[in-house]
């Protein structure tokens, strides 16, 4: 919960307490309504509980055991990663992209401690009212634009055109983490899609976690050099807590009004 590694200090605890914890604070999650306000006051209530065990000495070392025998029963379960060394990067690429398209999200994988159902369901209640902001945010600004249902995705718009322009088609997904292998998985399956090479994309990539933002630079800038042949492909990786991200210079007008509206609520 807190996004910490094993060998955290009780320094590294604390400040990502107080990151995660402030995502539920009442501004935030204000516009959502009673429902979700409580929903953040239960996940609050499970952050500090959190924090409270990797800040006693006996709990912690009862969680790391917790820890290392689940990861050993999954290294039973699953091949290692070494003997996967020789594997082809793009097929794995390919595979993952191929699994991202049966559904709008993927799999979340198990994690040690497991959270409780009601935890994830209010998770899930969160990421339902992020997608509902998402797309009463895109209906707004493309009244006359159409949403498809687009696999692998959770809202695609395609505004009408601005005169002789083609404005370009939004794609919205929503993810378990926004990271530079979630972004490839992304890019690819988007780029699989476009079949208008002369309508550009322009993917909203959304949670409330994300990686460093120059990691996820790194990962756009080689995709946009090497998986793209024709046309424009825009990535803008949002977090949900905030609605905020580092915008690209070259990013659609479209899209930056977009998201003015995602942050104004």
């Amino acid at each position: 919960m807190l996004g910490v590694a094993p060998t955290a200090s009780a320094d590294e605890i604390k400040r990502a307490f107080r990151r995660e914890i402030a995502k539920c604070h009442s501004n935030k999650v204000q516009h959502l309504g009673p429902e979700f306000q409580a929903i953040a006051v239960a996940k609050a209530a499970d952050l500090t509980a959190a924090h409270r065990t990797l800040n006693n000495e006996s709990r912690r070392a009862e969680y790391d055991a917790q820890l290392s025998a689940t990861s050993f029963a999954r290294s039973v379960e699953s091949p290692s990663p070494t003997s996967r060394a020789d594997e082809n990067v793009p097929s794995r690429l390919q595979a993952r992209t191929a699994e991202a398209a049966s559904s709008s999200r993927p799999t979340p994988q198990p994690r040690p401690s497991g959270p409780s159902s009601d935890r994830v369901g209010a998770t899930d209640l969160v990421r339902k009212a992020a997608v509902m902001r998402f797309r009463a945010a895109a209906n707004k600004e493309f009244p006359k634009g159409d949403e498809a249902s687009l696999r692998g995705f959770d809202g695609a718009f395609q505004p009408p055109k601005a005169g002789r322009t083609r404005l370009p088609r939004i794609l919205g997904r929503f993810v378990d983490i926004v990271d530079p292998e979630t972004v490839r998985v992304s890019w690819a399956l988007a780029a699989r899609k476009k079949t208008d090479e002369q309508r550009d994309l322009c993917v909203f990539l959304m949670d409330p976690v994300l990686a460093p933002m120059g990691e996820l630079g790194r990962a756009i800038t080689e995709l946009r050099r090497t998986m793209m042949s024709s046309g424009m492909l825009t990535m803008m990786p949002v977090n949900t807590a905030s609605w905020s991200t580092h915008v690209p210079n070259d990013a659609p007008l479209v899209a930056r009004v977009l998201l003015s509206r995602l942050q104004a609520g």
